[in-house]
């Protein structure tokens, strides 16, 4: 496709894409560019009106609102679950909605995390998130074993991880492996299928962090083999600031005994018998803990419509369409000014967003935010930018990019500190 660097052609992106009509979901300010869906997805009416309908079965019903209403509480996990299928490519009993990433994480590492004889160490990464180190070194000390039973994956370049490198790294030593499908950083996609295979032919169970994928790429979890996946749901998702978290477990560990049960582990109709034995779920279903968290799920509902009505195929394509735009404007408008493309150019290999270093990249976010465009940015000289399919335009993108392009030519950035901001 040849591309053209002006404001109309990418006017005439947006008046082909199929998509588009779905930015009249959310809730927009026309006069702003946001551009950090990838940390927290936009409000959609969808997930307003669904907040709202459990607010009114919490007026109308009081505790009857567990078991009546459109959405009763009691089974509202199971059926957001059963919603979240198509997404991760499970079936409907695999996926269950509670907790957080990280307590999700910290639940499944106490039930698979089993060390014995030679097989004591967990496989990670270098360039994962910090909170599920946190969460994997907590769980080793747990278990009587120090942070040397911690393996981390190092990268080559800082940016992406060399999958042969994962995989000389499942040794006989290695009782379980925990990676992300996406590298939050530089937005590389590992292959899930590969590492699983190369897991499971040395006997060891491997789990994904699906939180910069869910949403962004198709998924094919029960059909590819892997052991469990947890993820958050308010970044591609939209479902909204702390929203409820959910987690995968493959069928073939139905009935594992979970390393955190809680009343809501039960059997559904067991669990009013208040017996002080556990009749856990024979599912996904037993990973619960708690009471579900049914305001903070509500959003969920709405969000989830829109990706059904969507499709997952179709926001992947859109997808990468606005990530190849904004490189391809990035190379023609900023060749000048020393910022660096690190994330992955192939489709297969990219994420849902760009990834650029500078070394004034804190002043640069501030700019941009100064400008009515929202980044997002990375310490120590990260900026992400992350044109979300549903609502964002290829106008959106083309923007985007003439005011990056102007603060660097003003050298407006300089105005500011070239520190990071309490959350960036």
């Amino acid at each position: 496709m040849t591309v053209e660097y002006t404001r109309d052609y990418a006017r005439t992106l947006d008046a082909q894409d199929p998509l588009h009509a779905f930015r009249d979901e959310f809730y927009l300010n026309e006069n702003a560019i946001y551009m950090d869906g990838n940390s927290l997805g936009l409000l959609s009416k969808r997930a307003e009106q669904t907040t709202y309908q459990l607010l009114e079965s919490w007026k109308e019903f009081g505790i009857d609102g567990w078991t009546e209403g459109a959405n009763p509480w009691y089974y509202l996990s199971e059926m957001l679950g059963e919603k979240l299928t198509g997404l991760v490519g499970a079936k409907k009993e695999e996926v269950i909605v509670t907790g957080s990433t990280t307590v999700n994480l910290h639940h499944l590492v106490s039930t698979f995390y089993q060390p014995q004889g030679k097989q004591t160490k967990i496989l990670a990464d270098t360039l994962n998130f910090p909170s599920d180190i946190y969460a994997l070194k907590a769980q080793l000390k747990l278990k009587g074993y120090d942070e040397s039973h911690l393996i981390q994956v190092a990268s080559k370049d800082g940016h992406t991880l060399d999958e042969e490198d994962i995989i000389n790294a499942m040794t006989e030593d290695v009782a379980l492996i925990v990676l992300p499908s996406i590298l939050y950083r530089s937005g590389q996609i590992l292959d899930i299928k590969r590492l699983t295979e190369a897991a499971h032919e040395r006997n060891i169970v491997i789990g994904f962090d699906l939180c910069h994928s869910i949403g962004a790429i198709p998924h094919e979890l029960h059909v590819w083999g892997v052991d469990f996946a947890f993820w958050c749901n308010y970044k591609h998702l939209n479902g909204g600031p702390g929203s409820v978290g959910a987690l995968y477990l493959h069928e073939k560990h139905y009935g594992i005994t979970p390393g955190l049960a809680g009343w809501f582990s039960s059997d559904k109709e067991k669990q009013f018998d208040m017996e002080h034995t556990l009749t856990q779920a024979e599912n996904a279903g037993a990973f619960q803990i708690g009471t579900p968290h049914v305001l903070s799920a509500a959003p969920l509902i709405g969000a989830l419509e829109l990706f059904n009505e969507a499709g997952i195929e179709n926001v992947r394509q859109k997808s990468l369409q606005l990530t190849k735009y904004m490189m391809d404007l990035i190379k023609y408008e900023l060749s000048a000014y020393h910022i660096e493309i690190c994330n992955p150019e192939e489709c297969y290999q990219r994420g849902g967003h760009v990834y650029l270093e500078h070394p004034e990249a804190a002043r640069i976010c501030k700019a941009l935010k100064a400008r009515q465009v929202t980044p997002d940015f990375r310490t120590p000289s990260g900026i992400r930018l992350a044109p979300v399919a549903l609502y964002n335009s290829f106008e959106d993108v083309y923007d985007c990019v003439q005011i990056l392009k102007e603060i660097m030519q003003d050298e407006t950035y300089k105005q500011f500190e070239n520190v990071r901001e309490v959350v960036s």
